[in-house]
């Protein structure tokens, strides 16, 4: 806890969070704070105002305006008002959401392209989100929910990477209802977004709806233990990235039009790591993921062979030829 005279406690913490993700990176430039005018973002925001300079850093907020509801100007201009408050320079960037994926996914995607621009446009070295401890429990109950695998609940991590540009999320210890009080304390006034209240999302319903059930019947801290499996699951991974980096490179080969896997290898290890090989080697040379299906159905080449033919896959084909275990595009 910061010992400062009359600091309220939510203010400290977010500014805490935010010299923690920052510290790394002081010194070098220009961070792009992602402000939508909301609780989390307006603290995350005003923590940067105050943190960034002190570490070298200049900071300026980027709104996003999806256009997706009537008065969408008039609030990206009243959060970028709020931002110049703050003593940040501040911009609204209007962009056009798509559909693929559907309204969220196309949103998000068209958010976080504005937000690269933004980023190289300002030769920044980081894009600051406000994705709090909250939505990391939101995003890990989705995953569990759609059987998504270890990957999906795994949440979002603290620090990614943005096309070339870092990524941080340095609210993700952050109870919401501290990014709140960190704005009532200060005399900010989020916007409240009515999609954040809408029903037909389906993280709108987990936030008001299951969580909070898990909570009374459970007991308290469900969000807390959420966030923790996430973060528990992401070292795992990590772990096992590096075995599947040193493992590829002693059974990988290059082929014609593209590559092939040792049988007797990919057999010899467990059902896990083998299952990870697969879908690492078709993401990282045709740039698809392989759901569960596919990659058990692929698998069978390996451990079930009974002379079946080739497997379409996105972006490419798979086919056992000898001890090899051929992908090539499609």
């Amino acid at each position: 806890m910061e010992h400062r005279p009359g600091l309220d406690p939510a203010v400290a913490d977010v500014r805490r969070a935010v010299r923690v993700g920052l510290a790394p990176r002081a010194g070098r430039g220009t961070v792009v704070v992602a402000l939508s005018g909301g609780a989390d973002s307006l603290a995350l925001a005003a923590a940067t105002a105050f943190e960034a300079p002190k570490l070298g850093l200049r900071p300026v907020a980027v709104v996003v305006d999806h256009g997706l509801q009537d008065g969408s100007a008039d609030a990206a201009a009243a959060a970028v008002a709020a931002a110049e408050g703050l003593g940040l320079d501040a911009r609204a960037v209007q962009v056009e959401v798509g559909t693929a994926g559907g309204p969220e996914a196309a949103a998000r995607d068209a958010r976080y392209r504005a937000l690269r621009v933004a980023a190289r446009e300002a030769s920044a070295v980081a894009v600051l989100t406000g994705h709090t401890l909250d939505d990391q429990a939101e995003t890990v109950l989705l995953g569990l929910a759609r059987g998504s695998g270890a990957t999906s609940l795994q949440g979002m991590p603290a620090t990614s990477d943005l096309n070339g540009v870092a990524l941080l999320r340095p609210l993700l210890d952050v109870r919401r209802e501290t990014t709140r009080a960190a704005c009532t304390a200060l005399g900010l006034r989020p916007w409240a977004d009515p999609h954040n209240t809408d029903p037909a999302y389906a993280r709108v319903r987990v936030r008001d709806r299951v969580l909070p059930v898990l909570e009374a019947e459970l007991g308290p801290g469900i969000a807390e233990a959420l966030a923790r499996t996430a973060t528990q699951l992401r070292e795992d991974a990590d772990a096992f990235a590096e075995m599947i980096d040193e493992t590829i490179e002693d059974i990988v080969e290059h082929a014609e039009a593209g590559i092939s896997v040792s049988i007797p290898a990919l057999a010899a290890n467990p059902a896990a790591v083998r299952h990870r090989i697969i879908r690492h080697v078709v993401a990282s040379e045709f740039g698809q993921s392989l759901t569960r299906t596919q990659t058990l159905e692929v698998a069978r080449l390996v451990t079930e062979w009974t002379g079946q033919g080739p497997i379409d896959l996105p972006g490419c084909r798979a086919r056992r030829i000898g001890t090899r275990l051929e992908f090539t595009a499609r």
